[in-house]
C-alpha cells in the first residue's frame, strides 16, 4: 500500500513539473527593427518582426509595446498593438528613437505576462543647406472650415534667386502635392492658399516648404498639425439689441454662414460705455454656446457698444483662433433722466401756458384801451 502510494505521488509530481517546465518564462525580442521614410514629408513606417521562437507558439497572446519619439521630445508615445508596423507623423528636421519589445500572455506563461528586452533604432535625414536658409514664422490658419492659407517669411540666408516650394500631404492621397495657387512678395512665394480639405480633417496634415536655388542648397522645414486646431471662424452675423421696458437689453445674433459648424462655436461678448473710442476699455461679459445674451441697463447712462466673436470650441478642437468682432451701438436712459426730462417737458409746458396767458392779457388791455378814446379828443387834433 505504502509503495502504491509512494508511486502515485512520484507521478503527479513528475507531470506537475513537466507542466510548469513547459510554461513559457521568457521570450526574445522582435527582429529587424526599422524606420521607413516613404516620401509622404515626415509620415514615418515603424516596422519589425517577430522573433522566430513565437513562429510555432500556441495557446498565447502575442502583443508588442512601441515607444517613439524625435529629438527634443520630453516623453516617449506608446504604442500596444498586435500588428508588426505603426505609422506616425514626424518633424524630418529631427531625430527619430523607437523601441519595441514582445509582449507575452496567456496559457502558455501561466496567465503572467512576460516582457522581452527592447529592440532600438534611430531614423535622420542627412541634413541639407544652411540652418540660416530655412524660411521663418510659418503660419496657417483654416479660415471659416474652407479654405487653408500658410504664410512663411525667406530664410536669412536666401540668395536672390531662391524659390519656395510648398508640399503636403494627408492619409488618402497617393502622393505629396504641390500647392497651385501661391501667394508672392516681390514675385517671390511667400505663402500658399489650399482649398477643398473637409478630408484632410480630423488626420493629420504633413507639410513641407523645400526650396530650390542655382547658387546653394536651401534646408527644407517640415510642420505636421490638424486643420480643425487651426481654424478662424467668420464673425457673427445679423447681431441686435433690442431693449424692453424693464431696462433690459437683448442682444443677439446668428453664426456666421459657410462651412463653420454651428455647434463648434463658443462666443464671446463683451461691452464698453465709450462710443466711438478705439482706445476704449471693454469688459468681457459672457463666454457661451448660445447666441442670445442679456443684461441689465439699470446703472448704465451713456451710450453703449456691444460687440461679439466667435471661436472654436473643445467639443470639435483643441485650440483655434478668434473672430474679427460684430460691433453694435445704442442708448438707453437711465429712470432719474426719465424723470429730469419729464419735469423739464412739464416746466416748460407750464411756462408756455404762463406765457400766452400774459400776452392774452396784454393784448386784451391794449384792446380796451383803444376803445375809451374819446371822438372829441380825435376832432381837436
Amino acid at each position: 500500500m505504502d509503495i502504491k502510494w509512494i508511486c502515485a505521488v512520484t507521478i503527479i509530481l513528475a507531470w506537475f513539473c513537466r507542466a510548469s517546465s513547459a510554461h513559457q518564462t521568457s521570450v526574445e525580442p522582435p527582429r529587424n527593427l526599422q524606420i521607413i521614410d516613404p516620401g509622404l514629408l515626415g509620415h514615418l513606417y515603424i516596422e519589425w518582426q517577430p522573433p522566430p521562437s513565437l513562429l510555432t507558439l500556441d495557446q498565447c497572446t502575442i502583443k508588442y509595446k512601441l515607444k517613439y519619439r524625435s529629438t527634443g521630445d520630453a516623453d516617449w508615445k506608446v504604442v500596444f498593438t498586435k500588428k508588426l508596423k505603426y505609422g506616425d507623423g514626424f518633424d524630418l528636421s529631427k531625430r527619430t528613437e523607437a523601441k519595441v519589445q514582445t509582449l507575452l500572455e496567456g496559457h502558455c506563461t501561466n496567465e503572467s505576462e512576460v516582457k522581452s528586452d527592447w529592440t532600438h533604432t534611430t531614423f535622420q535625414l542627412p541634413s541639407q543647406g544652411e540652418l540660416e536658409s530655412q524660411i521663418r514664422d510659418f503660419h496657417c490658419v483654416y479660415y471659416n472650415w474652407e479654405h487653408l492659407t500658410c504664410t512663411w517669411q525667406l530664410g536669412q540666408l536666401a540668395p536672390p534667386g531662391a524659390r519656395y516650394e510648398l508640399y503636403y500631404w494627408y492619409e488618402g492621397l497617393d502622393h505629396a502635392v504641390q500647392c497651385s495657387d501661391y501667394i508672392q512678395t516681390h514675385g517671390r512665394n511667400t505663402g500658399c492658399n489650399l482649398q477643398n480639405l473637409r478630408q484632410a480633417e480630423y488626420i493629420d496634415f504633413n507639410v513641407c516648404v523645400n526650396g530650390s536655388s542655382e547658387s546653394t542648397q536651401l534646408r527644407p522645414s517640415y510642420f505636421t498639425f490638424r486643420l480643425q486646431n487651426l481654424v478662424k471662424p467668420s464673425p457673427p452675423e445679423k447681431l441686435s439689441v433690442s431693449i424692453s421696458a424693464y431696462e433690459e437689453i437683448h442682444v443677439e445674433w446668428s453664426p456666421p454662414a459657410g462651412g463653420t459648424p454651428p455647434h463648434c462655436l463658443d462666443y464671446e461678448v463683451q461691452l464698453t460705455e465709450h462710443d466711438g473710442d478705439a482706445d476704449a476699455p471693454w469688459t468681457a461679459v459672457s463666454t457661451q454656446v448660445e447666441t442670445t445674451f442679456t443684461f441689465s441697463q439699470a446703472n448704465r447712462s451713456r451710450a453703449t457698444c456691444v460687440r461679439v466673436r466667435g471661436k472654436t470650441n473643445m467639443f470639435c478642437a483643441n485650440k483655434g483662433f478668434w473672430s474679427e468682432w460684430t460691433r453694435k451701438c445704442f442708448y438707453v436712459s437711465r429712470k432719474d433722466e426719465k424723470q429730469l426730462f419729464i419735469l423739464i417737458a412739464v416746466v416748460l409746458s407750464f411756462l408756455t401756458v404762463i406765457i400766452i396767458f400774459i400776452f392774452a392779457a396784454q393784448h386784451k388791455k391794449r384792446t380796451n384801451g383803444e376803445k375809451n378814446i374819446s371822438p372829441t379828443a380825435l376832432y381837436l387834433e
